[in-house]
């Protein structure tokens, strides 16, 4: 079944022959009327330069009219062998498209409501027959029941034409098209672009690139610029200082050596107040510190990060380079790359 796009938005178009599967696209005055364009014969002639096949209205009172409409449309430069003309199917139409059939010209009668107008379209020649589906339906009448006789019929008469399944409300009726045997499908951007949205699909795929990153990314290039490091000496209000500049809830401690001793966090703080009272106020960072603080390389992978947050139940990781710190792995930083929650 072929993709067709129904619109005559220049922007939605050029956005839906990007999926490239789009085999051409249906458009009307009204459509035309709708997205302010004015100069019909321009937007034509611009569309039949973007898309594989174009299918336009050439409309008419007399098939007459028509045929001379037709005509007329294909002199502004279309490809005969790339734009189809819709023409409603009454019986003026009928005769336009039996003398336009026969000239060469692709046709699509539309605007078929019955199995008669459908027969009519077949036996004039009619490329396409297009059945207003969504229109149809919200007249109460029977429109999948219509495609599917309609189908049944080019199939045992054997007619050189394509049901063409129009007026798409939503997703569910590219499944009925699929499903009775249409050969073409007109939709609405608006419906295309949900075509692919399925809740379970989002989150396999969100897995899959949670576990990408996991297994690529190393630690050193999710962690900020910021790396707060005070020395064993420092006092603790000082290492506070540093803390809130650094807005981070931690800072790295580090010896006279440059080395990791440790690391003194707000919880230290709140424990350590507890224990010593107003001695906390003169009292070093070496005193208050969490010795032998978890760490991890830089050159790891998330993947280790993870597991050490998830076993240890810690808010901050010290990042190291050659026992040296050199940042701060925040959990929230995995948290904005959904690798936890």
């Amino acid at each position: 079944m072929e993709f067709f796009l129904d619109s005559a938005n220049m922007a939605e178009i050029e956005e839906a022959l990007k999926l490239g599967i789009i085999a051409g696209v249906t458009t009307t005055p009204t459509f035309m009327h709708k997205n302010g364009i004015t100069d019909i014969d321009g937007a034509i002639v611009k569309l039949s330069k973007m898309v594989p096949v174009l299918m336009i209205e050439a409309l008419g009172e007399t098939s007459q009219d028509i045929v001379a409409e037709a005509h007329r449309l294909l002199a502004l430069g279309l490809d005969k062998k790339k734009t189809v003309f819709k023409i409603p199917v009454n019986l003026e139409g009928v005769k336009a498209c039996k003398i336009l059939h026969e000239e060469g010209f692709l046709i699509n009668l539309h605007l078929v409501y019955n199995i008669q107008q459908a027969y009519m379209a077949l036996t004039a020649g009619a490329n396409y027959v297009c059945i207003l589906v969504g229109r149809m339906q919200d007249q109460g009448h029977d429109a999948l029941g219509l495609v599917k006789q309609v189908v049944d019929v080019i199939k045992e008469y054997k007619y050189d034409a394509k049901v063409m399944f129009s007026s798409v409300r939503y997703p569910e009726h590219i499944k009925d098209a699929l499903l009775l045997g249409a050969h073409n499908i007109t939709i609405p951007w608006s419906i295309m672009k949900k075509l692919g949205d399925n809740h379970l699909t989002k989150l396999g795929t969100d897995q899959f690139f949670q576990h990408t990153r996991l297994m690529t990314i190393q630690v050193k290039t999710v962690i900020s610029d910021v790396n707060p490091l005070v020395d064993v000496d420092c006092k603790v209000l000082d290492a506070l200082l540093k803390m809130t500049d650094s807005g981070m809830g931690a800072v790295s401690v580090v010896s006279k050596e440059g080395d990791l001793a440790g690391i003194f966090t707000d919880g230290d703080l709140r424990r350590q107040m507890r224990k010593m009272g107003d001695h906390i106020l003169t009292a070093t960072v070496g005193e208050c510190m969490t010795a032998n603080p978890i760490s991890i390389d830089a050159e790891a992978m998330l993947q280790k990060a993870t597991d050490i947050f998830n076993t240890n139940q810690v808010d901050n990781i010290i990042v190291t380079k050659n026992c040296k710190p050199i940042g701060m792995l925040d959990i929230q930083d995995l948290v904005k790359l959904n690798l936890l929650s």
